[in-house]
């Protein structure tokens, strides 16, 4: 049951436990990217975690590592329910938790791993201490997309990436494409790409423009991500073939694939319905015949494309425009 008691300065330290998060999202997988802030009296900060690369140690071992003492009697913030299964790599955060003796634990979101799923908060409280949930639950949501995605779906969190003309264009007729977005908008690119355990490209794409695929921002070239070609044939040296859509589950270590083209692979996971957030960089230009960003994607009637996009959130890169658009799913 969400709480009535949250304060200001619970979304506040929330929201630096989610900023912890992402620090290793696209790199835990199966495990969560969970975020943890222990604050003590006097808004003293005390312990920070982030699940590590590999999925351990949690966030919560991490940030009581770090408290040691000081988190007794503090307030603990993480941004998944403490996990509350002892694993062979190691113990069930809840009981580290419970060993600490924090006064009260805020969490943003509950765990539906059913190894979990409850269970360690039931055993927060049941050891005395004050749990409060629900705070940036749909923040906590966006963050873990890749893990929950794969529980309640079966497959990894699908991001699609356009980056088109005023007029839908991500060519010219000669197939000529570099660059239609200016530098900003590439930038935040390679940011996008350093998030995702894996990255698409189809055939035709791979043969027009032998694409590296790679993260070239200084500091992050380490997470470049792994690279998918979908295609019917075998894959080059360096790349992994993906053959059909329905292979798309198995993939293992993969929580979350960025789609980068072309017209011909987004088209085929739109028309699956398979994507699950649209990143939508418009240029400022006007190409007219040219190259369309996605082919067809099986639609009969108009108004079977209404209903299945929701803006999240738009702003300017450089001169370009960023949209960012989520699947509207029941």
């Amino acid at each position: 049951m969400t709480s009535l008691a949250h304060t200001t300065d619970d979304a506040r330290w929330m929201g630096e436990a989610l900023a912890l998060a992402e620090r290793s999202r696209g790199q835990t997988a199966p495990n969560p990217n969970v975020g943890c802030v222990i604050v003590a009296t006097g808004d003293r900060v005390v312990g920070r975690g982030w699940t590590q690369p590999g999925g351990r140690p949690h966030a919560e071992a991490m940030a009581l590592a770090e408290a040691g003492e000081a988190a007794r009697g503090a307030t603990l913030y993480v941004t998944l329910e403490p996990c509350a299964h002892v694993s062979p790599r190691g113990p069930a955060c809840a009981d580290l938790i419970v060993a600490a003796q924090p006064a009260r634990v805020v969490v943003a979101l509950t765990d539906p791993d059913p190894r979990t799923n409850g269970l360690g908060i039931d055993r927060l409280r049941a050891a005395g201490i004050v749990v409060e949930e629900g705070v940036c639950t749909d923040d906590a949501r966006r963050s873990m997309a890749g893990f929950l995605t794969r529980l309640r779906l079966g497959r990894p969190h699908v991001t699609l990436k356009l980056a088109t003309s005023l007029d839908g264009r991500i060519a010219l007729p000669s197939g000529e494409s570099r660059w239609i977005t200016g530098p900003e908008a590439r930038a935040d690119v390679h940011r996008e790409r350093a998030r995702h355990e894996a990255i698409l490209v189809g055939r035709g794409t791979y043969d027009a423009d032998a694409p590296r695929l790679d993260v070239r921002l200084p500091g992050l070239e380490h997470l470049s991500p792994r690279r998918l070609l979908l295609t019917r044939g075998p894959a080059p040296e360096g790349w992994e073939a993906l053959q059909d859509l329905a292979e798309l589950g198995a993939l293992t270590g993969v929580d979350h694939l960025l789609v980068e083209g072309g017209a011909g692979a987004a088209a085929a996971f739109l028309a699956a319905d398979l994507v699950d957030r649209l990143l939508f960089h418009r240029a400022p230009i006007l190409i007219g015949a040219g190259k369309s960003a996605v082919g067809d994607i099986g639609l009969t009637s108009l108004e079977a494309a209404h209903g299945r996009w929701k803006l999240h959130e738009s702003r300017s890169l450089g001169s370009d425009r960023l949209e960012v658009y989520e699947r509207e799913r029941d």
